[in-house]
Order: structure tokens, then sequence, then C-alpha cells
């Protein structure tokens, strides 16, 4: 999970089997709120996650590619397609392609760590840029 308007990494998880979309929702939003101490208020999911069984009812659930949405909806659904880049930039620069570690746990604690890097990186471009920003003005 994903902060909606600067893309910081708020959740991640390694999920075993195929869970379906939905029923991975509700862990995600108790983990976002475990870690930051923040409830979120709103959560804009893809197609994958239609049903209203699994959704938490404190939850604001948006559903990407509904048609009749007010015009302020359609532009923070719009958000949802900068969410892609984030998680293939997470499993391609922070090495998720193998994982060195054992079993189930290990894939939870590579997953961590790949946000938390992630998380750091970005972090770092911003203090390396606004020296930078802030001589020139």
């Amino acid at each position: 999970m994903t902060t909606h308007c600067s893309n910081w990494i708020v959740g991640i998880d390694a999920q075993h089997g195929n869970p379906y979309d939905g029923a991975t929702l509700a862990p995600a939003l108790l983990q976002v709120e475990n870690l930051t101490h923040v409830q979120p208020q709103q959560a804009i999911v893809d197609q994958g996650f239609r049903g209203s069984t699994h959704h938490p009812q404190a939850v604001q659930v948006l559903i990407a590619g509904n048609r009749k949405r007010a015009g302020f909806l359609k532009r923070l659904l719009k958000r949802r397609s900068a969410i892609e880049p984030v998680i293939g930039h997470t499993k391609h620069d922070h090495r998720m392609q193998r994982n060195y570690l054992q079993g189930q746990v290990g894939d939870r604690i590579n997953s961590f760590l790949a946000g938390c890097g992630f998380n750091l990186r970005k972090l770092y471009r911003f203090f390396v840029t606004a020296p930078l920003i802030h001589l020139v003005a």
C-alpha cells in the first residue's frame, strides 16, 4: 500500500498461495494502521477487488474502472496507475527476483525490507537534491 499523494510505501507483505485480491485488503489496511497509527480513510483499488464482502466498513473503497464518478473522484482514481511503477521498481531495484531468506517468513522479511529500501532511497534523493534547489534559488 502506498500513500495516494506522494507514493510512500506504508504497507507491504508477501502473499502465499493465490488469494483473492479482495481478501488481502483488510489485512493490508490493518498493517498500515499498525505501522502508521493512522486509519486510512480511502483505498483506491483495481478491478480485482470487486465485491463488497471483503471490504472493511470504516474505509471508503474506490474501485478503478467504474465509469460513473464525479470529476474529483476520476482524478483520484487516475492515481491508481501511479502505483504500478512503484511495485515494479520495488521488485526490480531492491532485488526481489531472488530471495536468499528461507521460508514464508523469509519472503515476508524480504518484501518488508524492500519497501523500507524504497522509502530510504526516496528520502536520500530528497536530502541530496533539496540543498541544491535552495542554493540555486
